[in-house]
């Protein structure tokens, strides 16, 4: 079985510079009041994180809109300049933010650092990019143009899981565009955001990033205020309904990245031993704390057995701890209200199907539970229906693949799927019959900031990294020039 660690292991507790304050309009201040940062591998609290009060909210949108007149009107060569300069410092520092953001989020110090170096990536991918005016008809009577103009503010609300990486989804594409920004970490995991504000506080003029946080009471003030022009969210759809509808009130842009329970099918043509390693990794990446992470596994009859026993194999290699500890493979779930929830889900999944690897609950320090894998379970359960956002994987058999493909597609959910096959063309004839925003073959949660990500049905609204992305954090503005004879002429 999985070997579960005990807390602490070769964690050590050394001193550590946590971060007390926020930055609103260039200044690092401290909040009006205080919350307590949980540790998920000890239960225990990790540190005491500012608190903003509804007055500091308003301060920072209104130090965000002050900014927007002057950096919306900077050098698009000088805002690169700045995404560079961040990119930079955020490598610079990065074993301290992994390190940080291991003891807040749970996931293994390689993993933290791995979404940190990301973090670096994407901010400095998005400081090349173009953004061109393209001219839509220059003829004897008119020359019209399509210019890409900045928003406003942008409130950005990033999740628990990935506090980091999804911060960099959307900040640079929000400056790089001219842009002010507003961001408001989870209330679980403010920590590493409360860092990387102070470290960029100097490289960044007042007032175009600011960084406030809440005890998960103060979203709808970003959401409804009148002077926030768009709000990019990822989080659960439920949270996605309230951001949209207060959105609505003064007609703000909004992109929702929200919740996923992404099926994959295994055709009948693929190699266990080719495929095992992919689809486990993709299930308990982040103790399966991932939107796009695989929900439900969908294995033809033929292969069905073969693949239970190696993913119960591999489930069994898998070293549960503190993050902090070198030995560690899979970290703790994050809070304690998912780990309730997950324990709940494995209970029923018990009653409900065939528990061959994993299922056992340490109730103890910090919130662990081993991976999990459920073969013969179907739909009408919590862990095939609902997205378990935990390291529990249901395994569904099926011998008709046009029922497979009806069954995955049976969900209200649409944000990414994949399919496993020996046979690519075959593969995609199936990918090209799913719902969703991306399909993977032979992978999944293959992500890179050049290529976009969309939700379909409840999983989200609007686009998210690559050009599309990009161009969600601009207004289109037409410039259509009369042209006479004499304008003719001279041009």
């Amino acid at each position: 079985m999985s070997t579960l660690l005990t807390p602490g292991g070769e964690a050590g507790n050394g001193p550590v510079d946590f971060p007390d304050t926020m930055l609103i309009g260039g200044t690092l201040v401290r909040g009006a009041d205080s919350m307590d940062v949980v540790n998920p591998a000890t239960g225990g609290v990790l540190a005491v994180a500012p608190r903003a009060s509804a007055a500091q909210v308003d301060q920072s949108i209104a130090s965000a809109k002050a900014a927007f007149a002057t950096w919306s009107r900077t050098d698009l060569s000088y805002r690169r300049s700045v995404l560079r300069d961040i990119a930079d410092v955020v490598e610079t520092n990065a074993q301290q933010l992994a390190r940080l953001l291991t003891q807040e989020q749970g996931k293994p110090l390689a993993d933290a650092m791995a979404e940190v170096q990301a973090t670096a990536t994407f901010f400095r991918h998005v400081a090349a990019a173009e953004l061109p005016t393209t001219s839509l008809e220059h003829s004897d009577i008119r020359r019209a143009e399509l210019h890409r103009r900045p928003l406003g503010v942008v409130a950005i609300i990033v999740p628990w899981n990935f506090p980091l990486l999804l911060m960099a989804f959307k900040v640079p594409g929000a400056l790089l565009t001219g842009n002010t920004v507003v961001v408001k970490p989870a209330a679980t995991t403010p920590l590493t955001t409360l860092m990387f504000a102070r470290l960029v506080a100097q490289l960044v003029p007042g007032g175009v990033l600011n960084v406030i946080t809440d005890a998960n009471d103060l979203g709808g003030i970003l959401t409804s205020h009148p002077d926030v022009a768009k709000v990019s969210f990822t989080g659960s759809t439920t949270t996605g309904y309230a951001v949209m509808a207060n959105a609505a009130k003064t007609l703000k842009r909004v992109t929702l990245e929200l919740g996923g329970n992404d099926p994959a099918i295994v055709l009948d043509d693929a190699v266990t031993a080719d495929i095992a390693q992919g689809i486990f990794r993709a299930a308990f990446f982040n103790a399966g704390q991932a939107c796009i992470a695989i929900k439900r596994l969908y294995v033809h009859a033929s292969i069905y057995d073969e693949l239970c026993t190696a993913l119960a194999g591999l489930a069994a290699g898998v070293t549960v701890g503190n993050g902090l500890d070198s030995r560690t493979t899979m970290g703790p779930l994050q809070n304690r209200a998912q780990y309730e929830k997950v324990k709940h889900i494995v209970a029923e999944a018990a009653t409900k199907g065939r528990i061959v690897s994993g299922g056992l609950i340490d109730d103890g320090d910090g919130y662990f539970i081993r991976p999990t894998i459920v073969a013969d379970i179907e739909e009408g359960t919590r862990l095939v229906d609902e997205e378990q956002f935990g390291p529990v994987l249901p395994l569904i058999r099926y011998t008709d693949l046009d029922d497979a493909i009806q069954r995955a597609n049976a969900s209200e959910y649409g944000l990414g799927a994949s399919v496993w096959s020996s046979d690519v063309v075959r593969a995609r004839a199936v990918a090209e019959q799913l719902v969703c925003g991306s399909v993977w073959i032979n992978q999944h949660l293959d992500l890179a900031p050049n290529i976009p990500q969309a939700g379909a049905k409840q999983s989200g609204f609007g686009v998210e990294l690559g050009n599309d992305g990009l161009l969600e954090f601009t207004q289109i503005q037409v410039i259509n020039v009369r042209l006479d004879e004499v304008q003719t002429e001279l041009n």
